[in-house]
């Protein structure tokens, strides 16, 4: 997916920004399986230093969900900041959520993947259409409610407890 792709080499040590459009067809190549459809403008920004590349991402979109309770089609709107460290060393690979390694002569970014699990992380695990949200969070706030602690009667203790009372 050369679309989804940013040339590093060549780039002066700045900032630059890129745009990109994800459609059906972004999501038919990275896995139409977890998430088939979806509507989103991705903003980029790469800053480039000597040593590592700084990148920031910004999507805003709708991801085309299925409810969980209704099998109902909905449109769950995403606002999603995210930052990637790409860092020049010998052993490429991913260090952690925020920092990738990468070869000193890598030509490119594949940005796509990226894009596409920082928006696989923001759709919740239960997808629930909007007009169940309001019943959701009455359940919610009753579990909340019913599981404060209740007070404790101090004349409700033990008497054989009061010896002890005394001890202290």
């Amino acid at each position: 997916m050369r679309p989804y792709h940013v040339d590093i080499v060549g780039l002066s040590n700045t900032a630059h920004a890129y745009d990109f459009e994800l459609g059906a067809a972004f999501f038919e190549a990275y896995g139409k399986e977890s998430l088939a459809d979806g509507r989103f403008a991705a903003h980029l920004v790469l800053d480039k230093r000597e040593t590592f590349i700084e990148a920031l991402f910004t999507i805003r979109g709708q991801a085309a969900l299925v409810c969980d309770r209704s099998l109902e089609p909905f449109d769950f709107p995403l606002d999603i900041h995210a930052k990637m460290v790409f860092k020049y060393g010998e052993e490429p690979g991913e260090v952690n959520e925020e920092l990738t390694i990468i070869a000193h002569d890598q030509a490119s970014l594949d940005v796509g993947q990226l894009m596409y699990e920082y928006i696989l992380l923001a759709i919740p695990m239960k997808r629930l259409h909007p007009r169940f949200a309001h019943e959701n969070e009455e359940a919610s706030v009753t579990l909340v409610y019913q599981s404060q602690p209740t007070a404790i009667d101090e004349s409700a203790i033990d008497p054989r407890w009061e010896q002890l009372k005394k001890l202290k």
